[in-house]
């Protein structure tokens, strides 16, 4: 798993000069079963895959607690290393978060990188990442992943940049030393880079705010088909590969909906459980998109084996990043695929539609229920226009939903359904709200 963005370090997470065989672990903890656990190394398994790699193997224990030194038992390292043998195994990943200590202790022991699920997807964001904020994004991510696994290395022993002649003033930096403070300067320089691109993104969404359009956007687990959705309504031509984590960067689109209305209509990342803190602050300017919308539309994938599951981890992440309270519509995609289960979700989660990106299934059934939404969030409002400002009737046509007109002796009177940001722009033709 080849990642370009480590000056500091010069290592990868994973080589991938070959597709290297790789034994998986996950550990049981209070609050969890034995099936969670399974369906977190399923999951670990697609996650390698697509960076690349195979599962040889896997291994699972139960423990009240994690070993501070190994995470799993000491008893249960070693049957690790017995089976990273027998199988040729050239890693070890763990479901779990390691600390830096317990990494550095399993290699000593194990004789071999250990890794854990946070490294993995780092490591597929940076094969995906394609702009210069997306990028920026992950590489500030496994900075501050690295950082604190930084260790001395063969030649640690040996010293840098002398402070004076002979020894009186020191032996001077040590490579570590040095590679952590080359780290931060890094780090430094990619948080102001991204403040600037935050701040064009910034004036692009107020751009968009000013066109009065509602602003919708995608969210779901990944490789739910999120992308397949939006190229369905509207032809926006994103990368669709059956793989996680294939598209990282937003895209949006203009969207005309049944009753004529536009809306814009953004694709976003997708999400996945426990999704490591540090990409959700480093992505925090891309996912803003989703904090920032009118409505959010909630791809699931219906045919997964854990749909629920599923619902639960973006709403987790919804929570983090404060969109939880935009207002939603669960869409189970997939419906071509398991159609007795995608009706059985849709019984479940009244209010919800299903659907099929792929086919084009039911996609006019979801757009009249998305405009249902989105008028039921809209408030309407009655204007007074001039018959001579044809301009402002052409912009409430363009900009919302007209209800009704009646022309009177003063003007056209007009009730719309407006956005906030329209009806304030039009303010001087407003009457009342209905």
């Amino acid at each position: 798993m080849n990642t370009p963005y480590n000056e500091a370090l010069g290592a990868t997470l994973i080589e991938r000069t070959k597709r290297e065989r790789i034994v998986i672990v996950g550990v049981t903890l209070p609050g969890h079963t034995d099936d969670d656990t399974e369906a977190g190394l399923d999951e670990l398994a697609l996650l390698i895959d697509t960076a690349g790699a195979d599962e040889a193997g896997r291994m699972m224990q139960r423990r009240d607690s994690p070993d501070h030194t190994w995470y799993i038992g000491k008893g249960k390292v070693e049957e690790l290393r017995d089976l990273c043998l027998e199988v040729d195994a050239d890693t070890v990943v763990f479901d779990n978060e390691l600390a830096p200590a317990q990494q550095f202790n399993l290699e000593k022991l194990l004789g071999r990188t250990a890794l854990d699920r946070t490294a993995v997807i780092l490591d597929i964001f940076g094969q995906n990442a394609h702009t210069l904020e997306g990028k920026a994004q992950v590489e500030l991510a496994l900075l501050r992943y690295r950082l604190p696994r930084l260790r001395r290395g063969a030649n640690a022993k040996l010293s840098q940049q002398r402070g004076g002649v002979g020894s009186r003033f020191g032996s001077g930096e040590t490579k570590l030393e040095v590679d952590r403070r080359r780290i931060m300067r890094r780090i430094t320089k990619l948080e102001s880079d991204l403040k600037e691109l935050q701040h064009t993104r910034d004036l692009q969404r107020k751009s968009r705010a000013r066109s009065g359009l509602a602003a919708v956007t995608i969210v779901g687990y990944t490789n739910a088909g999120k992308s397949t959705l939006l190229n369905r309504l509207t032809q926006a031509g994103v990368l669709v590969e059956d793989r996680l984590f294939a598209t990282l960067d937003p895209t949006t689109r203009r969207l005309a909906l049944p009753g004529g209305e536009p809306v814009l209509l953004t694709d976003t990342v997708g999400f996945v459980r426990r999704l490591p803190h540090g990409l959700v602050e480093a992505f925090k300017s891309t996912l803003e998109v989703a904090s920032n919308a009118d409505f959010l539309v909630h791809v699931v994938d219906s045919a997964a084996p854990d749909p629920e599951g599923q619902i639960a981890a973006v709403r987790e992440v919804l929570t983090e990043i404060d969109a939880i309270q935009v207002p939603d519509l669960l869409v189970f995609n997939k419906a071509d695929a398991a159609p007795e289960v995608a009706a059985d979700l849709v019984a479940r989660h009244p209010g919800s539609v299903a659907l099929s990106a792929r086919t084009g299934e039911n996609i006019p059934g979801f757009l009249t229920v998305l405009a249902d939404r989105l008028r039921a969030i809209t408030a309407v409002v009655e204007l007074l226009v001039p018959y001579e400002r044809g301009d402002v009737l052409a912009a409430i046509h363009r900009e919302g939903e007209v209800v009704s007109t009646f022309h009177d002796t003063d003007g056209v009177r007009v009730r719309a359904r407006l956005s906030d940001a329209s009806a304030g722009r039009l303010g001087e033709f407003l009457v009342q709200s209905a």
